[in-house]
């Protein structure tokens, strides 16, 4: 069994999203991902599907030259290799579920570039 809190410890950062890997299992990887208001994440995709909850906050999710406003509460799932971006429209927490074949190391490199 493995645990975690997804609003423990939130740290945000005025110049980037702030990733944060909760736990891997034998199916997923979670991940919290802190984006202060304001701040992006520029375009990326994966090869792999993906879910995105919106937990406390808003964004603009983009992807294939549309724009969703995603609030709490919202989720999204996407197939693999879909471009995607995000910027916080307020301070938000999001849950994002990879694959366990997708790499947590990634996102952490999406989010400081």
């Amino acid at each position: 069994m493995k645990t975690a809190n997804l609003y423990q410890d939130i740290r945000y950062d005025e110049s980037k999203p702030i990733a944060s890997v909760l736990f891997e299992t034998d199916f997923t990887k979670e991940i919290r991902i802190a984006m202060q208001h304001g701040t992006v994440m520029k375009e990326h995709k994966t090869s792999f599907p993906i879910v995105v909850e919106v937990l406390e906050g808003s964004i603009d999710f983009g992807m294939q030259q549309q724009t969703k406003h995603l609030v709490k509460g919202d989720l999204i799932a996407l197939e693999g290799n879909v471009p995607h971006d995000l910027q916080a429209t307020e301070n938000s927490i999001i849950r994002l579920t990879l694959t366990k074949y997708d790499n947590a190391k990634r996102v952490k490199q999406v989010t400081e570039s």
